[in-house]
Formats: C-alpha cells, structure tokens, sequence
C-alpha cells in the first residue's frame, strides 16, 4: 500500500538531523589536529638577524650572520664561481638526479682538498666519502653513522662553548652528548689544562668533535703542539676524532695550515670522520654545498661504510643538490680557477684579519679601560668579545648593533665604514663595567 506524506511533515526532523550532522562537523573543524603545538623559540642566531632586519634605523650594524660580506657590506659572488657557472650554463648540462652518494669527482677532489695530497695519493681507496648538505649535513649523517655502527650508548663529547646547532643535530640523532672545557672567559682564551683534564677523564671510546680550525663561536684556534699533546690523549682513551671543518682556508688564508689536525690524526692512524663545507670558503651558502669523509683500514671496508651511508641518506634528503657540487667540482678540477680561488680565499681571511686589528686598535685609541687584544689574537670569522647580555641589549637599542647575547660577533660584519662606529659603541657600553 502506497502511502504519501506531506512533504513539510518530515522537513523539520531532517532539519534537526542536518543541523546536528553540520555542527558536528564544525565542532570538528574548529579543534585542530594540530592546536595543541607550542611555539618554537627563535633560533639564537636566525632570530637576532631578523631583528636587525626589522629596524627602521637608518644607522645599523649586523654583526650576527656568519656568512662573508665585502667592505660594502655587500655579498660576495667569488669570480672562480661566476666562471665555473658561467661554464655548466654554456654545457647545457640537464638537471637530473645524481647518485645518493653524490657527484663521484666532486667528492674525490673534496676528499684531496681536506687530507692533502700525500695522504690522498697513498690512502684514497681507504677513504669513504658522501655528499651531503653542506656542514649540517655533514655532521648530521656523521652522527648517524655514530649511531647506528658505534656502541650502544657511545657518548658524543663537544667543546664548551660549539656552535649551537652541533647540540640540536646530536639530540635529533638520537645521541647523548657531554662537553669538555674549551674557553675561558678570564683569558678569553683557551682553557686547555680544562680541556686536556676532561678528555682524560671522557669515557674510553667516545667520539670527540673538534673544530679544524676557526672554532665558532670563539675564534682561539689550537696550535700543533696542543693538537699533538690531545693526539696522545685520544690513543690512550681510544676516542674517535670528529672534525667539523667549515673554514678551510677561509681561516688562516692557507688551506694546508687549516688541515693540519685533520692530517696529522690521520696520519697517525686514526679512523676518523670528517665535515667538510663550501658554504664559507667558496661562498656557496645557499648551495648546501658539503661532503663527509670516514677514514677506514681497507678498500672493502671503505666500501661497506659509503653503502652504509648511501642508505642513511637516503631517507634524509634521498639525493643531494647539484648545481653547488658542480661547481665545486669545477674550481678544484680546474688548475686555472682552482689557483684563483685559493687568491681569492686568501683574500677574504686577509680582510677579516685586518678588520679584527681595526677594531682592537680603535678601542685602545679611543682609551678604552679594557684589553682588547684578544679580539686581534683570535682567528676566523667570529670573535667572543667579552661583552655581557647586558652590554649587548645597550648596543642594540642604542646603537642599533646587533650581535648575539654571548658576546660573539660575527667580524665579515664589519667594514672600513663602520668598525670606528663600532667601536664607539663598545667603549661607550662597558667603560664603566667589566667584561
């Protein structure tokens, strides 16, 4: 039996299940997956340069940014580069994948550039080399290879003070970490009884991460015969040396003084692990430009450690960028632009140099009550001045200078234009405080 109804008779329940069904819905869409995230802090460095960047003063000075600036205050694109890409935009050259270990060419001449020739020559076969995304990369897939063939609970030891990011990379990696004394902020020096004492007392096999040369953030570099005495320290305890080496010849101006640690562990017969990038020193910043390097005791060895490497990049950043590499693999292939870079990195480390004399040479002039000197001792692109927090919020909300809280300035920031300017600003904030 057919029976009808009236269509205003069942227009109002479905109304009701409607709007029940719609505010459902908008109950769901209103409390998100994803409302319960905290903000993240600033990054320490990232965060004071878009501050600068943010005041309106005509009259500023960004002394935060490790990456080079030339007298102007300008970027610098290194003619050795605009050559060398001015060579791959005249090939033609397509932009396909490259292997997850990398541009082979562009390895094997970062693997000679960092170890030199005579370890190269005699012990290539025995190195493992990967491309990876500049510095980061480099010490990012170091510690996983740490993590996963090192054992179980293998400590990774860093210097007090490191750059920051070396704590968020071994955290991310899943490893735990503890610090040897480095600087002392009386000297403004090395404190390297501190140091020797902590790596002598490190648990038996850790890993040890050093800086090659320019430690960031201090800029007090070690000399030969205190890398020999940590040398015979790291043989006694059995540590595998790390070394982040971001600054070769961007630091001394000499690509073989730079290496020297790298060099005089390996050749001691240490298997050690090394960083490389060419963000500074070739001025490949935004290229992502790195590679890593294990030193092992065989040529199947060494192939077991890039297949194992191979695999623990891939599902990091599956394959690494290409242009960078090439050219990379251009200037230190190339006789012609490879002796032009090395003119040109020297220049650049002779213009940080003098810029760090400027600087202490005009607060002394100025009669300031302190002792610079320090600043003009240290070495590389940063310098620890020994400012306080405080001094530091004084000179930004004066002076529109901006550095980080801990003092550390970044010297490519400063140039025959304002380093007078900045040193005014640092009598002015501590002549009547210590530091």
């Amino acid at each position: 039996m057919l029976i009808l109804h009236n269509s205003a008779s069942i227009q109002k329940p479905l109304n009701k299940r409607n709007n029940c069904y719609l505010n459902n819905i908008n109950i769901k869409r209103n409390t998100s997956v994803w409302a319960k995230v905290p903000l993240g802090p600033a990054d320490p460095i990232l965060g004071v340069a878009a501050a600068f960047k943010a005041d309106p003063a005509q009259k500023k000075v960004n002394l935060s940014i490790g990456a080079y600036r030339d007298n102007d205050g300008k970027p610098v694109i290194l003619n050795c580069v605009s050559k060398a890409s001015q060579i791959i935009q005249e090939n033609r050259l397509d932009n396909e994948y490259l292997p997850v270990e990398g541009l082979q060419r562009y390895v094997d001449a970062s693997i000679k550039l960092g170890y030199g020739d005579k370890i190269f020559n005699q012990s290539a076969k025995n190195i493992a080399g990967c491309q990876v995304l500049s510095g980061t990369g480099a010490v990012r897939l170091g510690f996983e290879f740490v993590k996963k063939f090192l054992p179980e609970g293998t400590q990774i030891y860093m210097p007090n003070p490191t750059w920051p990011n070396h704590h968020n990379i071994a955290r991310n990696s899943g490893l735990q970490f503890k610090e040897y004394r480095y600087f002392d902020p009386k000297t403004k020096g090395i404190d390297f009884t501190g140091l020797l004492e902590d790596l002598d007392k490190a648990t038996q096999g850790s890993v040890i991460l050093f800086h090659a040369c320019a430690h960031n953030p201090t800029g007090c570099d070690l000399v030969t015969e205190q890398w020999k005495q940590i040398l015979n320290i790291c043989k006694k305890r059995e540590f595998v040396p790390f070394f982040d080496m971001a600054y070769q010849g961007f630091t001394s101006g000499d690509i073989h003084k730079d290496a020297e640690s790298v060099r005089l562990f390996t050749d001691a017969g240490f298997n050690i692990i090394l960083g490389q990038s060419f963000a500074k020193n070739m001025g490949l910043y935004g290229q992502r430009t790195g590679c890593l390097s294990v030193v092992t005791n065989s040529d199947s060895e060494r192939e077991k450690v890039v297949s194992q490497l191979k695999l623990l990049a891939r599902p990091l950043w599956s394959n690494p960028p290409l242009h960078g590499a090439r050219i990379a693999d251009l200037i230190l292939n190339t006789p012609e632009l490879y002796n032009e870079w090395l003119l040109e990195v020297k220049g650049m480390a002779t213009r940080i140099q003098t810029m760090r004399e400027k600087l202490a040479n005009t607060l002394k002039h100025l009669g300031s009550p302190h002792d610079w000197s320090h600043i003009s001792k240290q070495i590389g692109m940063f310098a620890f001045t020994g400012v306080n927090a405080d001094h530091v919020k004084e000179m930004i909300a004066k002076y529109h200078i901006y550095l980080l809280s801990s003092g550390r300035i970044s010297i490519s920031g400063l140039n025959e234009g304002n380093v007078e300017y900045v040193a005014q600003a640092f009598d002015q904030v501590t002549r009547n405080s210590k530091i």
